[in-house]
């Protein structure tokens, strides 16, 4: 496979990003060939990127202009494309200030995320203009505006915040090769099968038991038991929730092809909200961890485990738990 050329980055400006900004059905973007110059990419490794990860990318962040907006907005695009190297086959797509957002948990680079401060900080700017113009503007526009600058703000902190570059993930993921310590922390964004090793590397560790607290399940969850060790006890504790439940067929074939397994199911009733992995329960080396995603959708987010190190309170918790009715799966 040929490598991509990578386009050199170029720094903000935020009044240049400003002029690069044009509403098409409501909503404010930028073309992908704008955002891939900033972000050091090309406009094809873009939306790849997006089209890999395309459950995060609702319509709101990004979409393809039709023909019709395309010649509708063909002098913008026009003056946007001026002097860009390149033809392009298809019509661009265009992603709004969330998108761009969306685009830095996609790409991984320092480089990305520092081109998607300023992008979003100019779309910020143009919100704080129009607010001081609401008189130009109808009002159920303006709260629009209002509400989206919220949710933006609030992105924005979350992925300054918790952003991890490739390199720091890996280092995280070699933690686990030499097994998990106390009060270590896996973050995870957007990496599923990183996420998948790191829940088979928890569930080898048990010897005698394994419980798992979780309301949501499904076939990922029962791939995920495969690496257990043969002769370990596993105990689901769920109300199987959720659109994509676990289904009683399914979970036959699975014993049809994994008929060693020792695979019980008993309700929470309700009971809990959070996610919880306990190996080997009423053993010395009993452990215990508090996941933030289920195991079945891991990596799709930013996510954490982390191992529990006072555990007698939730200790009491598991003793009653155990002690629900069994799940009878549909």
């Amino acid at each position: 496979m040929a490598k991509e050329e990578i386009i050199p980055f170029q720094p903000i400006d935020k009044e240049t990003v400003k002029n690069q900004i044009f509403e098409v059905r409501g909503i404010r973007v930028m073309l992908d060939s704008d955002i891939a110059v900033y972000f050091g990419v090309e406009t094809g490794a873009l939306n790849r990127s997006m089209k890999r990860n395309k459950k995060r990318f609702p319509e709101t962040f990004c979409f393809q202009l039709t023909d019709e907006e395309v010649s509708r907005c063909q002098s913008v695009i026009s003056m946007q494309t001026a002097g860009k190297k390149g033809g392009r086959t298809y019509n661009p797509y265009v992603y709004s200030e969330q998108g761009v957002a969306m685009l830095t948990s996609t790409l991984h680079t320092d480089v990305a995320i520092q081109a998607s401060i300023g992008i979003i900080e100019a779309f910020v700017e143009m919100s704080h203009y129009i607010r001081q113009n609401q008189q130009l503007l109808p009002y159920e526009e303006l709260k629009s505006l209002e509400l989206r600058q919220y949710q933006l703000s609030d992105r924005m902190q979350s992925i300054e915040e918790n952003m991890v570059t490739k390199s720091e993930l890996s280092d995280l993921m070699k933690l686990f090769d030499n097994g998990i310590t106390d009060d270590e922390i896996l973050i995870l964004n957007g990496e599923p099968f990183k996420a998948d090793l790191a829940y088979q590397k928890i569930y080898k560790k048990a010897k005698f038991n394994l419980i798992i607290v979780d309301d949501y399940i499904g076939t990922k969850t029962l791939q995920h038991l495969t690496h257990v060790k043969t002769g370990v006890e596993i105990t689901m504790i769920t109300d199987n929730k959720g659109y994509a439940a676990l289904k009683r067929q399914e979970f036959n074939d699975f014993m049809n092809e994994y008929p060693s397994m020792k695979i019980s199911f008993l309700k929470t009733a309700n009971m809990c909200h959070d996610r919880y992995i306990v190996i080997d329960y009423g053993q010395k080396n009993m452990k215990m961890y508090h996941c933030g995603a289920s195991s079945k959708d891991a990596g799709n987010k930013i996510t954490t485990i982390t191992e529990i190190n006072e555990m007698d309170i939730f200790k009491a918790m598991i003793k009653k738990l155990m002690m629900n009715p069994q799940l009878k799966l549909k």
